[in-house]
């Protein structure tokens, strides 16, 4: 079953329940460091307090203070002695500094990700020049050298203006195998246009072919240098095929010959239509970062192409195949797991991932994925202990009964900051009403409206009811929801009423919902409380939609 595991990645990875030895296929994990992001509280200490040693949103440090004592017991609880002795190695070097405070944080995550790899199971870490040196050291004392398989290089960007130094515009990808032999499908790319146009000419029925030779450097013997249809290699060659082959080419008219009938040595025709392309190489150009006005952007500053996961995917798994993402933030390699119709696995420290993913996949596929939810809540006290929590437990409550409703965060990816009244939103869609005159109901175009969302882990009163009602108002949204842990007072409940109800133009009605309405955590939870709003428009296009559906179907 697919997974979205919420909580320290490491204290998943550690449990063999859920993460039994050889299990895995594929892992890609994409940990950030020193990037200049906005990034996701990536670890936690056993009390709850946030460790000091990561990242918070609009912080790129990392403090040796706490991650001293996961650096003492990786070095003294970890049965690989060769990671061992690279990590203290490392520490001789890097000291107590920011680089060695992360590294240390990793190593334990990297061994339990080996642990699991099935014996044809493959790794890819993606990184930027910053620590991507020191994490393949790492790498290197956990899977051994002989199994690093690939640095690949991801030119990201066409050009970058870096003062004083040549613009950084690439990623790598540290491709290691935890085997002897690993899973590896060949992917081609493109030929370049140059590359055609040097290569290939257009023959007399205009289809690109080039020619090519039919020998091959002679054996130093007679061997292979038969009189074949009039021709015979020089001494130096013999054919490179056997004669069966060549009358079979040759029947197929895949040879060029001479007005007298007999082939041409550099006679092999070969046509661009027929071939598959540039096997997969070490540097990829082909792939652009994710632009400010792609569709495809969630809001993550981080977020990578779903085009190069699905060639990683593509490439070293199997249909079936089990793929994992720690660090799974947005989503992007699960989106492109399931489309690939390969199981997965996703894991993140914060509820706001969580939430986004499963947007993202409802959006994409509908109500058809099926996966398991673990480690958020799943009754009232355990919700009421998460907001109650130290640091950003607030924070990761608000993304988590968002989820409730299906509401989106105010942005992916930020903490908190001057919202204005909104933690999340609903988006529906309007239509001109049908009136004498009007466009045909066909050619009508949808009209944008939004919900305003607020959540309350706190003390409320009726005075959050009217605050609301105030923002739906002077940010022209259709009306508001408010979400409370508390149960909320009948002063509430009945300014709440006071407001009203709003009409809603429908694709082929008009229906009425509350202006304001309140829902409280425990009846989400218990199903007897639901959301009273206008069917809910989703990201991505219907017809985006149904051709994944087909596909995943095999009607197309």
């Amino acid at each position: 079953m697919n997974k979205l595991l919420f909580g320290d990645n490491l204290k998943w990875l550690s449990n063999e329940k859920i993460f039994p030895d050889a299990s895995v296929d594929l892992v890609y994990l994409d940990p950030p460091f020193n990037s200049d992001a906005d990034y996701n509280v990536l670890f936690r200490e056993d009390s709850g307090e946030a460790s000091q040693a990561q990242f918070h949103a609009f912080t790129d440090s990392w403090n040796w203070a706490d991650a001293a004592k996961t650096y003492a017991e990786f070095r003294d609880t970890c049965n690989n002695n060769t990671a061992v002795e690279m990590i203290e190695a490392l520490h001789s070097f890097l000291k107590n500094s920011p680089m060695m405070a992360y590294l240390a944080m990793m190593a334990p995550r990297l061994v339990e990700l080996h642990r699991i790899l099935k014996p044809t199971g493959s790794l890819y870490l993606h990184c930027d020049p910053t620590a991507s040196h020191f994490l393949k050291m790492v790498l290197d004392g956990i899977f051994g050298s002989k199994h690093f398989i690939n640095e690949i290089i991801w030119k990201r960007t066409s050009a970058h203006n870096d003062p004083d130094r040549c613009g950084k515009i690439h990623d790598v990808l540290l491709f290691y195998g935890r085997g002897e032999k690993h899973t590896w499908n060949v992917v081609y790319t493109p030929y370049t246009q140059d590359y055609i146009d040097q290569e290939f000419r257009p023959d007399e029925n205009g289809r690109l072919v080039k020619y090519e030779n039919l020998t091959a450097p002679s054996h130093g013997s007679n061997s292979g240098r038969d009189n074949w249809r009039g021709t015979t290699p020089p001494p130096s060659r013999m054919w490179s095929k056997n004669l069966e082959k060549r009358e079979e080419l040759f029947a197929a008219g895949l040879i060029k010959t001479r007005p007298d009938g007999s082939p041409i040595m550099r006679g092999l025709k070969t046509y661009l239509e027929d071939l598959p392309g540039v096997p997969l190489q070490s540097i990829w150009t082909d792939i652009p970062r994710i632009g400010n006005t792609s569709k495809e952007r969630l809001g993550y500053d981080t977020q990578k192409p779903q085009a190069l996961l699905e060639r990683i995917i593509s490439s070293s798994t199997n249909p079936g195949g089990l793929v994992l993402d720690p660090f799974c933030g947005c989503g992007t390699t699960i989106h492109a797991a399931q489309k690939l119709k390969r199981q997965w696995i996703g894991i993140d420290v914060t509820y706001i991932a969580i939430n986004l993913i499963k947007n993202r996949l409802k959006d994409a596929f509908g109500d058809s994925v099926q996966f398991e939810e673990n480690g958020q809540p799943t009754d009232f006290e355990s919700a009421k202990a998460l907001a109650e929590l130290p640091g950003d437990g607030k924070f990761q409550f608000q993304q988590w009964a968002l989820s409730l409703i299906e509401a989106r965060p105010l942005k992916a990816g930020t903490g908190k900051g001057a919202d204005r009244g909104v933690d999340g939103i609903l988006r529906f869609n309007e239509y001109e009403k049908l009136n004498a005159g009007s466009k045909p109901a066909k050619n009508r175009e949808p009209i944008s409206r939004k919900i305003l969302v607020q959540v309350k882990g706190g003390h409320v009163e009726r005075g959050d009811i009217a605050k609301l009602l105030g923002d739906v108002n002077n940010q022209r949204f259709a009306a508001g929801v408010f979400i409370t842990l508390e149960k909320p007072t009948r002063p509430m409940r009945e300014e709440a009423a006071d407001a009203g109800r709003y009409t809603a133009n429908l694709f082929d009605e008009e229906k009425s919902y509350p202006k304001i309405q309140i829902l409280t955590i425990e009846g989400l939870m218990n199903k007897t409380e639901r959301l009273d709003a206008p069917p809910l428009a989703r990201t991505f296009a219907k017809a985006e939609r149904e051709a994944i559906r087909e596909e995943q179907q095999g009607l197309v």
